[in-house]
């Protein structure tokens, strides 16, 4: 203050500081030893939790059944994605099929710049393979290309944007042709979210009435279980011994909501305790697939299991019958994210040098008919997505059965070396 008198501790000019007595003061004991004197960490915020944090089991299946569809999420996501948005962008400027040569053409010159052998060549001298199809003992249906998620390693780039759907034609003919196909011991469902097609109750219930022995597989996001008008899901696919094979990418909410969206995890939780309820995971099949967060190749299958076995029981009373790991394959949103990266080349390079030839006898193309939506047949799910047609380009109208197609060559190309590097994608 103007006027008022030196503080009495502070020292004349060229002086020195009085002594002052502490004696009195009761929080005046800092060490002397400072170097030792050790911060703590701030005390984190408390914030409301969001929509789509993980807030632990109780009250669970309430929470989100208050929250009400993923769709509204997914969307709000996408909306906000500027990857989203770009390839939206791209798609609408060029059309599909000018995206999907251009992906094609910037993995040959990846490759090309690496030296890689080309594929078809590789796989004969490695493994003996001659790109041969053996009898079919999979029919794979892609149903429709809707689902509640947008996850950003799908290569079927499904979205609650996509609306293609199998008609009642094509699966119908799909039926006629497993009936026909006693080599077929697999229907195989997916989508999108197979569950959410319009197609798919009728499919598995004419497959169990007209082929009972076969394995009825469904490819399942989980999350699909805890969607409005799906409370009954999980009964009915125990009533027809469905076996389920879901996507879980991790055990952890971090991981899981960043590779597939905000909320994923919670569902995913959810909807395996709901497949539990109902006897999946001991006496109905439920099995799990991992597929890595980025440009890297799984952990060892069995280690994995055992881990996600621990995991999944220890923290939310989970069980399931067992775990399969699933190279990235690099094509569509994939392939997209590691080409913003500039990872594209260093990861097919990694799909090369990890070639194993043991995983040629099990290739899904050697046994698998793949039928899109819209009824065009193909090796495979993968080949499904890039327009590689079986043979001149075939659809289910112009087979009786799977033997139609037994002596037809598989279409291998750049991206299939993401089904023969380590433990394979098939």
């Amino acid at each position: 203050r103007r006027g008022a008198a030196p503080l009495a501790t502070a020292p004349p000019p060229g002086g020195t500081r009085a002594a002052l007595s502490t004696r009195s003061l009761p929080d005046y004991n800092t060490p002397v030893d400072t170097a030792k004197i050790k911060l703590s960490r701030p005390k984190p915020v408390k914030r409301k939790p969001a929509r789509g944090d993980w807030q632990g089991l109780k009250d669970l299946r309430a929470r989100l059944a208050a929250e009400g569809s993923l769709v509204d999420d997914t969307l709000n996501d996408m909306k906000n994605d500027k990857d989203f948005q770009l390839t939206a962008k791209k798609l609408r400027e060029s059309g599909q099929r000018k995206l999907t040569l251009e992906e094609k053409q910037r993995r040959r010159r990846c490759l090309e710049e690496l030296g890689a052998p080309e594929f078809t060549e590789h796989l004969l001298q490695q493994a003996g393979c001659d790109g041969t199809r053996f009898a079919t003992e999979v029919l794979q249906l892609n149903i429709g290309l809707y689902c509640n998620q947008a996850c950003n390693h799908c290569h079927v780039e499904s979205s609650p944007r996509r609306h293609e759907a199998m008609s009642s034609d094509v699966a119908d003919k799909c039926l006629d042709i497993l009936v026909n196909s006693p080599s077929v011991t697999t229907l195989d469902i997916t989508g999108g979210a197979p569950e959410l097609q319009p197609e798919f109750r009728r499919i598995v219930r004419r497959c169990r009435e007209l082929r009972p022995d076969v394995d009825i597989i469904d490819r399942c996001n989980l999350t699909v279980l805890a969607e409005p008008g799906q409370e009954d899901l999980a009964d009915f696919l125990a009533d027809h011994a469905v076996h389920v094979v879901a996507s879980l990418p991790c055990y952890s909410d971090k991981n899981v909501n960043m590779q597939r969206g905000r909320g994923v995890f919670a569902r995913s939780i959810e909807g395996l305790r709901r497949l539990n309820e109902v006897g999946y995971g001991r006496e109905l099949k439920l099995d799990l697939v991992y597929n890595p967060l980025g440009a890297f190749l799984p952990p060892p299958q069995d280690a994995l299991q055992t881990k996600y076995a621990e995991e999944l029981q220890q923290h939310f009373g989970v069980s399931f019958n067992e775990l399969f790991t699933m190279t990235n394959m690099p094509i569509k949103r994939f392939a997209d994210f590691l080409s913003r990266r500039g990872e594209l080349g260093d990861y097919l390079d990694l799909l090369v040098r990890n070639f194993n030839h043991e995983t040629a006898p099990n290739l899904m193309c050697r046994t698998t008919l793949s039928v899109n939506w819209d009824g065009r047949v193909y090796d495979c799910d993968f080949n499904q997505q890039l327009d590689l047609p079986l043979g001149s380009g075939k659809s289910v109208f112009d087979l009786t059965s799977t033997e139609d197609v037994r002596d037809a060559r598989i279409k291998f190309d750049n991206h299939c070396y993401g089904c023969t590097a380590g433990m394979g994608s098939s």
